[in-house]
């Protein structure tokens, strides 16, 4: 069993879209992103400086345009367009909690948020703003867990926070399998040799590259976002050897 550590000074929290559409299947479902907002205010409050990447495939998924006909670039500037919608909507959220929040676009649309500056990022950081980071790396043919990755790095975060609907990372999907296994730790390799469904092969190889650990938990507990800023071991952890 993983030895809990010293608490975290700057994370990354990588939401997927879905985890804000509740039980209608699609969109934004206010109670959720209202309860998703007072977790980060739990790690805000605890002086945790707090980046967040929020996928948009509760609104539109590019892959899934591209699998039906679509151009795939054209399809997955609009999964980056649907990315912005569910930022602007966490946003709302947390200032209405009094969180001082800030939405920076890969893509300019100067009206709804600022562009991405690195430095400006890690400045708002500093100043104890939450950055939501939209419109991924501003590329087509790049996932929002990539851009996760890479926005990690860029700012120093000390690891990425996955928060999924499972308890970690498991040998096989424990929603089909009453016997799947959950991993305690995994190192970068293993999940890529094994093909688990952490994060995609190109944003686990930046990590890897990187030495970022990755700490994967299940976000149905209101609690686990702190916990695990706080050093305590939640779900898995995927890191060096």
């Amino acid at each position: 069993m993983a030895q809990n550590r010293e608490p975290f000074k700057r994370v990354l929290l990588k939401l997927s879209g879905e985890a804000l559409q509740g039980d209608q299947g699609h969109g934004i479902e206010p109670a959720i992103i209202s309860e998703l907002a007072q977790q980060v205010r739990a790690v805000h409050q605890a002086g945790i400086e707090l980046a967040l990447v929020i996928g948009g495939g509760n609104i539109f998924r590019g892959v899934a345009g591209s699998t039906k006909g679509m151009d795939r670039a054209h399809a997955d500037y609009m999964g980056m367009l649907a990315t912005v919608m569910t930022a602007l909507a966490m946003q709302d959220a947390l200032e209405r909690i009094d969180v001082h929040t800030r939405v920076m676009s890969a893509i300019g649309m100067q009206e709804l948020c600022e562009p991405y500056i690195r430095r400006r990022a890690m400045r708002h950081l500093e100043k104890g703003r939450v950055v939501i980071f939209a419109a991924g790396t501003g590329n087509p043919y790049f996932t929002t867990d990539t851009a996760a990755s890479l926005r990690a790095m860029e700012i120093k975060a000390e690891a990425i926070l996955k928060a999924t609907k499972v308890d970690g990372v498991f040998d096989k999907d424990p929603v089909q399998h009453n016997d799947a296994v959950m991993f305690d730790e995994l190192s970068y390799l293993e999940v890529l040799q094994k093909g688990l469904r952490v994060m995609d092969s190109t944003a686990i190889s930046l990590c890897m590259d990187n030495a970022l650990p990755i700490h994967v938990f299940n976000l149905n507990d209101p609690n686990n976002i702190r916990r695990v800023v706080m050093g305590e071991h939640v779900g898995t952890v995927v890191k060096a050897e």
